[in-house]
């Protein structure tokens, strides 16, 4: 379980094929990372199989599995690619974005992108089977970032991004035409399953 609050952009330092998938070499800041433990990277919750110490820093590696592959857009980064990184929520921690899962729903495209003042609007795709999870005001983490619906349309939906969020996520290297993790709020799904039927 994570909350969408990006702790650090990490870099990719390796990509290389594996029998049943690709594993990838990612140098961070974290220290104090153990075997088995989960990393949310751009919003896909994966597995932390070796870490160490290199020239450029720490690095830790994860594998992406063919499911994985084929759900998100990592099977596609290369080496000096920036992805998103967060840690998994621990119980005793403040829940500042809101329930994210690392469960990626669908991988959607950038649409727009303008400067509002200091502040930036995104626009996405709406991506086919979510829409109806995508609210005015509602949560959505995209790449791992937790956000807020600002405005919801018939196709896209757009959402406003403070400087520092812009700064400190790979949110500022994205163009239109740019790929996106998508998860729904999970609470929203639950909703549904609940009244379904009546």
């Amino acid at each position: 379980m994570f909350t969408g609050i990006v702790e650090e952009t990490g870099e990719v330092v390796a990509a290389e094929s594996a029998e049943g998938g690709l594993r990838l070499r990612i140098a961070s800041g974290f220290d104090e990372l153990e075997h088995g433990q989960s990393i949310s990277v751009s919003g896909a919750c994966l597995t932390v199989e070796e870490f160490g110490d290199g020239e450029d820093g720490q690095w830790f590696d994860v594998f992406l599995a063919e499911e994985t592959r084929a759900k998100t857009y990592l099977g596609e980064v290369t080496v000096g690619d920036r992805v998103n990184l967060e840690r998994a929520l621990r119980a005793d921690d403040r829940l500042d974005g809101h329930f994210v899962q690392g469960h990626v729903d669908a991988t959607t495209a950038v649409v727009d992108v303008h400067s509002v003042g200091d502040d930036w609007e995104f626009e996405f795709a709406l991506p086919p089977g979510q829409a109806q999870y995508v609210v005015d005001k509602g949560s959505v983490s995209l790449d791992g970032i937790s956000l807020t619906v600002a405005d919801r349309g018939e196709e896209t939906f757009t959402v406003a991004i403070i400087p520092t969020t812009y700064e400190e996520t790979t949110l500022s290297e994205k163009e239109p035409g740019d790929p996106v993790h998508v998860e729904v709020d999970v609470i929203a799904k639950y909703a549904e399953q609940l009244v379904d039927g009546y």
